[in-house]
């Protein structure tokens, strides 16, 4: 089976961790391991909810190559050095690898260091069965181009109109940028009834096929006011499960 790719996006404050997080336990129930999960948000709480500490992030990676390329020897080229320090920063869980990208870039020119990240990041998925990116949020991570290549991109929105704009511009922008995603979907979070007139004229705007109708769950905010992760979550859990169908409908195509 060819590795799969996921990115989910989506406004901040919307669950898009979340989402991520119950796609990488939906993706590993199903035997789609070892599975790459990448934090692309600087504010990197994804190895939090999924139960896996990073001790380095990207972010680091490039601040340090940047201070130290001039003192790096000169037979062992920048790719190479990236490549091994990129493996450092790994973290292991059951499963699953996380790769936190840290914070964006500080002063100084990264151009060449994140060309090398971008194409390595690109090589790495291909090792795994599955990848789950959970991207900043916003729409900044998609002029970086690090959706690119995205079998799938699940826009996440709560039923607030605003969130929904949100998500149509992360659509449009997609389009603008002609990014090589081969599919775009929205899944929308946090339901508690249904969409209320104004949240459905603004889905329909987004030009998305809605695939997904998560409910609240108060099973996953009590794990998150424990501070326990997403495997915790018990297997009859609304959102797991809604989650779960997705991904069985997405996996059948």
């Amino acid at each position: 089976m060819k590795s799969l790719s996921i990115a989910v996006a989506g406004k901040g404050g919307i669950g898009k961790t979340t989402i991520s997080a119950l796609l990488i336990r939906s993706l590993i129930e199903r035997g789609l391991s070892p599975l790459l999960a990448v934090d692309a948000d600087p504010n990197s709480n994804l190895g939090e909810v999924i139960g896996v500490e990073a001790d380095r992030s990207i972010g680091e990676l490039q601040a340090e190559t940047l201070k130290r390329i001039h003192d790096l020897p000169a037979s062992v080229p920048l790719g190479r050095h990236l490549e091994y320090e990129l493996h450092q920063a790994i973290a292991e869980g059951v499963g699953l690898d996380l790769l936190v990208m840290g914070h964006g870039e500080g002063p100084g020119c990264y151009c060449a260091v994140n060309h090398i990240l971008r194409k390595y990041l690109e090589t790495l998925r291909s090792s795994y069965r599955a990848t789950v990116l959970d991207n900043e949020a916003g729409m900044e991570h998609l002029s970086r181009r690090v959706s690119s290549g995205i079998d799938i991109l699940f826009v996440v929105s709560d039923p607030s109109p605003i969130a929904l704009r949100a998500a149509g511009r992360i659509h449009r922008m997609a389009d603008d940028l002609e990014l090589k995603i081969r599919r775009r979907a929205l899944i929308l979070n946090g339901l508690t009834n249904g969409l209320s007139r104004r949240a459905e004229e603004e889905a329909e705007k987004t030009n998305l096929e809605i695939v997904g109708r998560v409910p609240s769950d108060p099973a996953i905010e009590a794990l998150s006011q424990d501070g326990r992760p997403i495997g915790h979550l018990p297997a009859g859990s609304p959102a797991l499960q809604e989650v779960s169908r997705v991904l069985d409908e997405l996996l059948s195509t």
